[in-house]
């Protein structure tokens, strides 16, 4: 089931991409650390309405943020749309004892029949460049690899962008 995120939900998320965070670490992806994500993302995320929470069997297993605001590092990429009317994703998380089990691909699902159904232009957002797998996940869905941008406190290497035109 999919819902949206309350305040109730950010320690376990956290727990969650903390876990994400290590996974990712032992496999020499710096994609997360201590700096993001964080309380104050989350809670932003829910005072906006823009977090949805994945359970499973009564157990929070992911999230998803769900933005319509471009965040300023996005300015300089050429998008395929206008800057106006996209959803931009964040946050992305499955815990990794449920990775590889269609999670993932769920909550992107989610993020563009919900999309589609609200007539968004399209769908943004960023995944680091030395995470082959996301890259890999995203390209399978459709989206088109636009340009690098950069998240000093999280890593010196860029992060891709992707738009998907719905």
């Amino acid at each position: 089931m999919i819902r949206k995120g309350t305040c109730d939900d950010i320690d376990k998320i956290l727990k969650i991409t903390k876990a994400c965070a290590a996974h990712m670490i032992a496999k020499n992806i710096f994609q997360w650390n201590a700096f993001y994500p964080n309380k104050t993302a989350f809670e932003n995320d829910i005072n906006r309405g823009e977090w949805y929470i994945l359970e499973t069997n009564s157990s929070i297993i992911g999230c998803i943020t769900m933005s319509t605001l471009m965040d300023k590092e996005y300015t300089p990429i050429s998008w395929l749309t206008p800057n106006k009317n996209n959803i931009y994703v964040h946050r992305l998380a499955i815990h990794p004892v449920h990775q590889g089990q269609g999670f993932a691909q769920k909550l992107m699902g989610f993020a563009e029949h919900y999309s589609k159904k609200h007539n968004y232009k399209s769908i943004r957002l960023d995944t680091f460049s030395k995470n082959i797998r996301n890259q890999k996940f995203y390209e399978l869905r459709g989206y088109q690899k636009l340009g690098d941008i950069f998240f000093p406190k999280q890593s010196e290497y860029p992060f891709h962008c992707y738009e998907l035109v719905l």
